[in-house]
């Protein structure tokens, strides 16, 4: 989608996907792209550097469970993470953006392209929050922001003021399984943005899979953070949260 976006504004579009990772799709929605592994930085640089790019974003998402077996650092890659303390999202994507700006390439927002994937504010559906979910979302807020300060996860799950799960590097799917199992319905599901997010990258998202995971554990609520996340397939989400009586609440 960011790319098409950008090639409507008339802009050359250079991507640099991770094997495994990246849709195979996206190589015939830009004008060159190459293929490298996770953790190729320099590979990466290289892509970028040889073809004059001066400003880049990223998007999409990897599987952070990957980063076990799958990650293949060449000599640029381990020189970036070897300078880190801890390897969590956001250092690891702050790092590789510093990296950047010294070899002159700028990082922009991964919104620049599509600010209407924002997420608007208000209940975006016809069911609203009962007043006990309300206070459900009231403490997964507090405690989703708490664990995003840790830069450990967005995502929490609530019922009857008890916290049921929190996302670490399973993903938030998995999260809602886990804490939907064990509240056995009307889990209250709640998403922030971390206190000190870099808006650059790293985004909370939801879509309609989001919704799908919801409905099959039957959840109730959804709660995100207006303005700071991002919204897939917003008209087919809202649908189907109506169709399974999911509220859905951006504030």
């Amino acid at each position: 989608m960011i790319a098409e976006s950008a090639r409507r504004r008339g802009l050359k579009v250079i991507a640099v996907a991770h094997k495994g990772e990246t849709m195979p799709e996206l190589a015939s929605k830009v004008d060159e792209i190459t293929w490298i592994g996770l953790g190729q930085f320099g590979h990466l640089l290289r892509a970028f550097k040889s073809r004059g790019v001066s400003h880049v974003l990223m998007a999409g998402a990897i599987t952070k469970a990957k980063m076990f077996d799958n990650v293949r650092p060449d000599i640029k890659g381990l020189a970036v993470v070897g300078k880190l303390l801890i390897l969590h999202d956001d250092e690891i994507l702050s790092a590789l953006a510093r990296e950047l700006e010294k070899e002159g390439i700028t990082v922009v927002s991964s919104t620049k392209y599509l600010p209407e994937l924002l997420a608007p504010s208000g209940c975006l559906t016809k069911r609203r929050p009962s007043k006990e979910e309300m206070e459900d979302i009231e403490l997964g807020w507090m405690v989703a922001k708490e664990l995003g300060s840790l830069d450990i996860g967005h995502c929490v799950v609530v019922r009857r003021k008890t916290v049921l799960a929190v996302e670490a590097i399973e993903g938030t799917d998995k999260t809602i399984l886990r804490g939907g199992a064990l509240a056995k319905e009307n889990a209250v599901v709640v998403k922030v943005n971390k206190p000190n997010q870099d808006p650059r990258f790293d985004l909370p998202a939801v879509g309609l899979n989001t919704i799908r995971v919801m409905s099959s554990v039957n959840a109730s609520v959804l709660a995100i953070e207006a303005g700071k996340t991002l919204i897939f397939d917003k008209e087919e989400m809202i649908e189907l949260a109506n169709n399974n009586g999911i509220a859905v609440v951006s504030r």
